[in-house]
């Protein structure tokens, strides 16, 4: 499952960004970044991109994370992650630009992070209450 959580994130973040680069109306400094990368091609599908994709990928990424941290009970990291998608999904239904980027740039940030910090399970303790002391 960890291995699946991993990948869905990353393919969320990675569907978010790409098709926010393709809409040069909504997002214009992210679909110059795009044109620069040669994906100005995608300008002619921005409608289904902004109407479609865009909550799509975010929705995947955020169920990603949230499926992430019953693998490794880290909540500090489980909301890091959460939030970088729940902003996009924010900006893309205000129409506010600066939370859209804020939370592209979040899911980038928290996605390089676990590739190099990779997620592990805390380890817990077991204490026996019913057990005697040793003398």
């Amino acid at each position: 499952m960890e291995f699946l959580s991993r990948i869905a994130d990353k393919t969320g973040v990675l569907g978010s960004i790409v098709s926010a680069m393709g809409c040069s109306l909504c997002f214009p400094a992210m679909a110059s970044l795009g044109a620069a990368l040669g994906l100005g091609f995608l300008s002619q599908w921005e409608a289904a991109f902004v109407a479609y994709l865009i909550p799509l990928f975010a929705f995947i990424a955020l169920a990603a994370n949230a499926l992430g941290w019953f693998s490794h009970r880290q909540w500090q990291r489980a909301a890091l992650g959460m939030t970088g998608p729940v902003l996009v999904l924010i900006g893309r239904y205000t129409f506010i630009g600066g939370i859209l980027y804020a939370g592209l740039g979040l899911m980038l940030i928290m996605a390089i992070f676990d590739l190099v910090v990779p997620a592990r399970r805390c380890a817990t303790t077991v204490v026996n209450v019913d057990a005697k002391p040793s003398a």
